[in-house]
C-alpha cells in the first residue's frame, strides 16, 4: 500500500462563491505544490468544470475525483464524487433538473463561468448555482448511490449549510461514505462534542474557494493506486486500505 494526499472538496471559477482566479491551471499548480496526489472538483451544483481539470492533471501527476456540492432543499451541503464520466453527466442532468429556476445576478453573487484549458471562457450558467435544489438529503443519498457515487455530508461542523446546522443533527441511519469536518475543527475535538457520530467514517477537506486554500486541510489514503474504487474501499475499510486522519 502506498500513502495518498487527497483534498476531496475544492471549488473552481465556476463557483460564483469562488475566485476568478481559479482556473483549471491554477488549481492544478496550487495543488501540485501543497503536496495532493487526489482533487475533488466538486462546484455548487454544477460539473461542468471538471473535464478540462481532468483532462489537464495528468501533466500534474494528479488524480482527479470529479462531482458537486450539492444544496439539497433543507440547504444543507453535500459532496458527491463520481467514478465514471458516463455516471457524472446522468447526476448533471438530475441537477438540472432539481436546481431551482433562479437567474444569477453576477454583480451580486458573482459569475458562473466554464473555462478552457486557456482560460478562455467557453459557456457562462444562467442559472444561481448556490441555489437549493428539490432533493431532500435521503433523496440525494439515493441519487448519488443509485449511480454509483460516493455521497459526503459536507463540513458537518459549521454553524451554516451543514447537516447539523440545518437539521439539529446527523440521521443516525444516513447511508454516508464519509463525514467531512472543515480546517477549523478535528476529528478527535469535533467526536468530543458529537461522541453519537464515532460509528462514521471522517474525512478532511479544505472547501477551497481561492487558490491559497487549496489542500489547507487534506485526508491521507493509504491504497493501492489513486483511484476511485480504491478510496471507496479506503472509506469502507476493505482489503486493508483505510483513511490515516487525526
Amino acid at each position: 500500500m502506498q500513502h495518498y494526499k487527497a483534498d476531496l472538496h475544492t471549488h473552481t471559477v465556476l463557483s460564483p462563491c469562488g475566485s476568478l482566479d481559479m482556473s483549471p491551471e491554477t488549481i492544478l499548480a496550487k495543488a501540485a505544490e501543497k503536496g495532493l496526489d487526489i482533487l475533488g472538483v466538486t462546484d455548487h451544483n454544477h460539473t461542468g468544470q471538471c473535464a478540462t481539470i481532468t483532462e489537464m492533471a495528468g501533466d500534474y501527476g494528479i488524480t482527479v475525483l470529479c462531482g458537486a456540492e450539492v444544496t439539497t432543499k433543507e440547504e444543507a451541503h453535500c459532496v458527491a464524487l463520481f467514478g465514471s464520466e458516463r455516471d457524472l453527466k446522468d447526476f448533471q442532468k438530475l441537477l438540472d433538473d432539481s436546481l431551482n429556476s433562479i437567474k444569477n445576478k453576477p454583480d451580486l453573487f458573482g459569475h458562473q463561468v466554464i473555462v478552457d484549458r486557456d482560460e478562455m471562457i467557453v459557456e457562462e450558467v444562467d442559472n444561481l448555482l448556490i441555489a437549493a435544489t428539490s432533493l431532500s438529503v435521503s433523496e440525494l443519498e439515493k441519487e448519488v448511490h443509485q449511480r454509483n457515487g460516493l455521497f459526503i455530508p459536507a463540513h458537518i461542523n459549521r454553524d451554516s449549510n451543514s447537516l447539523i446546522s440545518q437539521l439539529g443533527f446527523i440521521p443516525p441511519d444516513l447511508n454516508a461514505d464519509a463525514l467531512e469536518i472543515s480546517k477549523h475543527t478535528d476529528k478527535e475535538t469535533f467526536l468530543e462534542q458529537h461522541p453519537e457520530l464515532s460509528g462514521f467514517t471522517f474525512i478532511q477537506c479544505s472547501d477551497a474557494h481561492f487558490p491559497e486554500d487549496i489542500g489547507a486541510v487534506s485526508t491521507l489514503f493509504e491504497i493501492q493506486e489513486p483511484a476511485f474504487e480504491e478510496i471507496r474501499k479506503a472509506l469502507k475499510e476493505e482489503d486493508n486500505r483505510r483513511i490515516l486522519l487525526k
